[in-house]
């Protein structure tokens, strides 16, 4: 709905709350109604989360999933896609891989990936190829808490999402998780933020 899409001046403060809490729950929820309505088969239905924070979502989202669908089971992963982004060489420092733990064929089955922020399109084009060492899934979406929509590098959209943020490059979107930050929110920072 309209409603999910904020527009942001550039000099707005830092650490605004774009998502409560009290919303962030409705919105989770919202996010797996819509997954039901789109998947009549859950046996077929792969949900992975891209380590690392997309993991608290997909976790959260897995939860809340199979407490709606009762006692029918799909598959559930997380993907580290480390080695397989494309500014994996450039790097000055080395980065340490998290850790892949899928332990199902993809084969066929309607995969949706699902990390915490779309930005770039970076890490979903990664994701998609580190996908292929499990099979060659049926159909791929994907689910972020965040879309940012403007600078997106590749034609990659999000099929579910929480809320869509129009901001400046120079901004900055962060996730807190109840289980890792103490409290759901969604924060947006003004200017470059680390």
């Amino acid at each position: 709905g309209i409603n999910n899409i904020l527009s942001l001046p550039p000099e707005m403060e830092q650490g605004k709350i774009i998502v409560s809490s009290d919303r962030f729950q409705l919105t989770l929820l919202r996010l797996c109604h819509q997954i039901l309505e789109n998947h009549s088969h859950p046996e077929n239905l792969c949900l992975i989360g891209i380590q690392e924070r997309g993991v608290y979502l997909a976790e959260r989202i897995k939860k809340y999933l199979t407490e709606m669908m009762g006692n029918q089971s799909f598959h559930y992963g997380m993907l580290d896609i480390t080695f397989y982004r494309d500014d994996f060489r450039r790097r000055d420092t080395p980065i340490k891989a998290s850790s892949t733990q899928i332990d199902f064929l993809v084969e066929n089955k309607n995969v949706i990936l699902i990390d915490d922020v779309l930005y770039t399109g970076r890490t979903v084009h990664a994701a998609m190829a580190a996908l292929q060492d499990f099979g060659r899934p049926a159909t791929i979406e994907m689910l972020c808490m965040v879309d940012r929509r403007f600078n997106r590098h590749f034609p990659i959209k999000a099929d579910y999402f929480g809320i869509a943020v129009d901001a400046v490059d120079e901004a900055y979107v962060r996730v807190n998780w109840k289980q890792k930050d103490g409290e759901d929110k969604v924060l947006l920072f003004s200017g470059k933020h680390d």
